[in-house]
């Protein structure tokens, strides 16, 4: 079955945050929250409307055939084998984030992060009262690269207790490679540092790369490590709420599940249970369409860029549907830039600053939308640059 990602679908009045945060009367282009504009697989349609048919919404048991959906899937599409005794359910993989972090640190611990990179890991280690610790990737030829050196002595800190990595990268749009991974394992594990891996965007990965799940590349790597991971990004199922939290310790398991009951994020609602079922058992070949439609747009971005705007630079793209582009070129800080295009043009990108001050001068781009759309977008952009540069 061929699926059509050109279909535009009307998404204002739906009560989207992406698309219904600005007045209707406004001609606002939303290529900023990381949510797709694609009807999500067939098969989790038919999944949750038999559902919903049903008309009672209490509380749900998470059954076997979840759990055998995600192991399945992983087993299958990465070699990695989960136990189910490892998972713990809860409503997102931000609330996971918090929940891991109250279980293995203390207020005042020390957190690693590789910016720039997922605004959302600096408010999940505040709101713990830990500190950020930044190991600032290495910007060069138009990627990403791990300043190891830097790593290792912020790892050796004896106040250092976690490090969060995301895997693929957002905003960098890296796929870190298992060589990378690993020699990131040996530095945390060898500075008993426990790594919380995002594994969030996984399934969102191009040709020519590989997704490895951290906690596959060894025992060692497993047992020193938490890994979050949901359908959500890769199926824009994000409003079902549904994350599973991967940890192999068993005392780690249980602090984290202490966790998660202190932060109330113990429930998962029905829907959520049967869209991850259909998705991980039925949506394959929809993903599998989707990754060539989004390369096919990225393809197309970056031509653009190249025949009308070549003084700009834009990162090359291994994983997710997130673009980083240097804008730096025109002079403006990211905020100043991000809200210019929205006032003069009505195109709502990310700044770069919302991922720490490494992202300074930089725009995120979400090009999960159909071409018809980012064609828009792309015009937008000129005509915003044209009147600054002529």
């Amino acid at each position: 079955m061929m699926y059509d990602f050109d279909k535009i679908i009307p998404r204002r009045g739906t009560n989207s945050y992406k698309w219904d945060s600005m007045p209707d009367d406004r001609d606002v282009l939303p290529l900023w929250v990381a949510d797709m504009d694609f009807r999500t697989a067939p098969a989790i349609i038919d999944a949750l409307a038999r559902r919903v048919e049903h008309g009672i919404y209490g509380y749900v048991h998470v059954p076997d055939k979840y759990y055998k959906s995600v192991t399945d899937w992983f087993d299958r599409r990465h070699n990695w084998q989960i136990d189910r005794k490892w998972f713990i359910y809860t409503s997102g993989v931000v609330p996971a984030i918090s929940a891991v972090i109250k279980a293995l640190a203390e207020p005042g611990d020390g957190v690693i992060v590789q910016t720039p990179v997922y605004n959302c890991f600096f408010s999940s280690i505040r709101n713990n009262g830990c500190r950020i610790i930044t190991n600032p990737l290495k910007y060069e030829n138009r990627t990403y690269h791990i300043d190891y050196e830097d790593l290792e002595r912020k790892a050796a800190a004896p106040d250092t207790k976690l490090m969060l990595l995301c895997n693929p990268h957002n905003p960098a749009g890296r796929v870190w490679t298992r060589e990378e991974l690993c020699r990131i394992g040996e530095i945390c594990i060898k500075n008993h540092v426990t790594v919380i891996s995002d594994e969030i965007h996984c399934e969102l990965v191009f040709p020519g790369h590989v997704y490895t799940p951290f906690a596959s590349i060894s025992e060692k790597h497993l047992q020193n490590s938490v890994t979050c991971i949901s359908p959500s990004k890769s199926f824009n199922m994000a409003g079902l709420q549904i994350a599973n939290i991967i940890a192999a310790d068993d005392r780690v398991r249980q602090q984290i599940d202490k966790a998660i009951n202190i932060n109330e994020v113990c429930d998962v609602n029905p829907f959520g249970i049967e869209a991850t079922i259909a998705a991980y058992n039925q949506g394959e070949e929809w993903l599998i369409q989707l990754l060539d439609y989004l390369k096919t747009n990225y393809d197309f971005l970056c031509d653009f860029f190249t025949k009308n705007l070549p003084q700009f630079t834009v990162t090359e793209l291994e994983g997710t549907y997130l673009v980083w582009t240097d804008c730096r070129i025109l002079h403006m800080s990211s905020d100043e830039l991000q809200a210019l295009l929205l006032e003069e043009t009505g195109l709502w990108l990310n700044s770069g600053t919302m991922y720490g001050e490494d992202g300074e001068g930089f725009m995120r781009w979400n090009i999960a939308c159909p071409r018809a759309v980012l064609e828009d977008a792309m015009t937008r952009f000129l005509k915003f640059v044209s009147t600054r540069c002529n």
